[in-house]
């Protein structure tokens, strides 16, 4: 089993920065009403939460032939011999994407399916794509 840290972009490291930030600058805003009703910054909650949960949680696990990926309440697996295609630095902007950060890999498997991974080791995550999977045809972009 080999697990795959996702790579972070500045901009997911911004969101969250700004997620963090704005409760607190919206506090000493208007500190007076916010100390009296501290259940107004709630809404606020939910977005952070989501962002912590999206950069804590996404990984992706190669084992006994399938690949796992978990970004968040996005999981599934794939059966990496099924994989016909791996696109090398191309960003997917639809469709399902467990990934953190732009320029990674579009995986195109079974038919019609695809989806839009970035590990931070590319190269090495093809090698052990390539190793289960030597027919699988591997695109520069």
């Amino acid at each position: 089993m080999k697990t795959y840290a996702p790579r972070k972009d500045t901009f997911i490291h911004a969101m969250l920065a700004g997620a963090f930030l704005l409760p607190v600058v919206l506090y000493f805003a208007d500190s007076a009403t916010f100390s009296e009703k501290p259940f107004l910054l709630l809404p606020l909650a939910g977005p952070l939460a989501l962002f912590v949960w999206l950069y804590f949680d996404t990984y992706y696990i190669i084992e006994n032939g399938q690949l796992k990926y978990k970004s968040a309440f996005l999981k599934g697996t794939i059966d990496i011999r099924k994989i016909s295609k791996v696109i090398n630095g191309k960003t997917m902007w639809v469709g399902i994407k467990p990934a953190l950060a732009r320029g990674g890999l579009v995986l195109k498997y079974n038919r019609f399916d695809e989806i839009y991974l970035a590990p931070q080791d590319k190269e090495a995550f093809i090698a052990d794509l390539l190793a289960v999977n030597p027919a699988l045809e591997v695109v520069e972009k």
